[in-house]
């Protein structure tokens, strides 16, 4: 198996987020991550999808995304010509005493200290998924208290949009 990451356009309704993870649920599929918001146009979500399966069955459900109504536009990311990160909030236990080796962990990955409390500091981590991995293991010494992460988003590299022609199409059928 590999891992997939597919970037799907989507009329903003409610509902189409239930419909499409059904999609993969019916298939089999296990998503590995999923991150939805509205794209520059309100009308649109981008909904980014990373799935560990085999090139043929993707196909398969690809063209099943494709007959649902509100679908407008799939496409397949290639890490390599994709930008693609993840998003980590987590809370480390820092005392006077470890408190500053916690500060230069999180300047050594270039993340950033959002809360401070006297025994604790929150810390937001943006990177691929080796470097949250590696963020988070190098903190679990001075004890994680709290972890939360987002899923992937991803856009492909380049000056080209899928969103602008998507929006026509859904002007056209307006």
């Amino acid at each position: 198996m590999s891992q997939h990451t597919l970037s799907v356009l989507v009329e903003n309704t409610p509902g189409i987020l239930a419909r499409v993870a059904a999609l993969f649920s019916r298939r089999g599929f296990n998503i590995e991550s999923l991150a939805v918001g509205t794209t520059e146009h309100p009308e649109i979500s981008r909904m980014t999808i990373v799935v560990n399966v085999e090139s043929l069955p993707l196909e398969q459900v690809t063209k099943q995304l494709n007959k649902l109504v509100n679908v407008l536009k799939i496409v397949e990311l290639d890490p390599a010509q994709s930008v693609q990160r993840e998003l980590v909030l987590v809370k480390v236990r820092a005392d006077a005493e470890t408190r500053s080796q916690v500060l230069e962990t999180v300047s050594l990955f270039r993340a950033k200290v959002v809360d401070v409390a006297p025994d604790a500091v929150t810390i937001e981590a943006t990177g691929n998924r080796d470097k949250l991995d590696a963020f988070i293991r190098v903190l679990e010494p001075f004890g994680i208290k709290e972890l939360v992460q987002s899923g992937m988003v991803a856009v492909g590299r380049g000056a080209r949009s899928i969103t602008d022609r998507s929006l026509r199409a859904i002007e056209r059928s307006a």
